[in-house]
């Protein structure tokens, strides 16, 4: 059993050090392509200097991480998560402290569990900074989804009013609460800018990924293009998303009582293990000394989350 933990550490500390080589080697390469690119631009087109008012965002504040992760499509759609949840991270931190966890925790596992539960726990572990952004995400969402009918109804008595679609959105962004406040300032900034509000509102549609802020924007763009009573629109999508909203309330509480038999179910066996660890300690020694203890403590934790996602799953109801 020690020669077998032995040879499973060096079998890690060989494949993390392949990793970082690899890593390396690849951040070298991009780089070197980068400058002959720019080298090869410079002889073309000597007189043109990058001009202050653009600014590339860096995703890494190190050189080599920075040059590997712009490689990859998926960091794009990472950074896009990452700021519709509004936090404040680099997606450079965020990737390497996936890195981290998954490597701290399979090390860690593989004390308790046999090699593959371990490397399965492992991603787990990684998963999880991206599943704290998706979840800050939802919540945003959420809250706007819930302020959005107050704001389309402010929005329509304002074009009643007599005010233009530029100053009625400057007027909403002041008044209300954020997320909402945030995404229409800046939609109205860009718009004011010399965007436009074709492109602004685009801009609010890749920001917000929402059924309700596209219909907004389908609206306003069909009214630019006919005309028409604007009010009147925005107040008949004002209580059509009231009306959605209630509906998915009702969904939610229905659904409470098996997201909480399913979280029960969950912890129950991991209680009863704790407290039979405290209670008699022998009696579960015997589950961690035999031969195919670890292997059926890596089936039981494998079935648990399993059965935690099917029965997320089961009540996930979409509206």
């Amino acid at each position: 059993m020690l020669i077998l933990s032995i040879l499973a550490f060096f079998v890690v500390i060989f494949l993390l050090a392949s990793i970082t080589v690899t890593v390396a080697w690849m951040g070298f390469l991009k780089t070197t392509a980068e400058e002959s690119d720019a080298a090869l631009r410079d002889q073309e087109s000597p007189a043109d200097d990058e001009s202050p008012l653009f600014r590339t965002e860096r995703l890494s504040t190190v050189n080599f991480w920075d040059a590997l992760l712009a490689r990859f499509d998926f960091i794009e759609i990472l950074g896009a998560r990452i700021a519709q949840a509004e936090l404040d991270w680099s997606v450079g931190r965020v990737t390497l402290a996936m890195l981290f966890l998954g490597t701290v925790a399979m090390l860690l596992l593989m004390k308790f569990v046999v090699l593959w539960g371990a490397i399965l726990g492992g991603c787990l572990a990684a998963f999880a900074p991206y599943a704290y952004i998706l979840r800050k995400r939802n919540k945003r969402f959420q809250k706007f989804r819930e302020n959005f009918p107050d704001v389309l109804d402010s929005l329509a008595r304002a074009l009643r009013a007599g005010y233009p679609l530029s100053a009625a959105m400057e007027m909403i962004a002041a008044e209300t609460a954020a997320p909402v406040s945030g995404e229409i300032r800046k939609t109205s900034a860009e718009a004011n800018l010399g965007m436009g509000w074709p492109r602004a509102l685009d801009n609010l549609a890749q920001r917000v990924p929402m059924l309700e802020v596209n219909l907004f924007i389908a609206a306003v763009q069909l009214h630019a293009r006919t005309g028409g009573k604007l009010s009147e629109v925005l107040t008949g999508l004002a209580e059509n998303m009231r009306e959605a909203l209630a509906l998915q309330g009702e969904v939610r509480s229905l659904a409470a009582h098996g997201k909480l038999t399913g979280a029960i179910l969950t912890i129950l066996p991991i209680g009863i293990a704790i407290m039979m660890l405290i209670v008699s300690p022998g009696y579960m020694q015997v589950l961690f000394n035999h031969p195919y203890g670890k292997d059926l403590i890596t089936a039981a934790v494998v079935c648990l989350v399993l059965a935690h996602l099917v029965i997320r799953k089961i009540v996930d109801i979409k509206v």
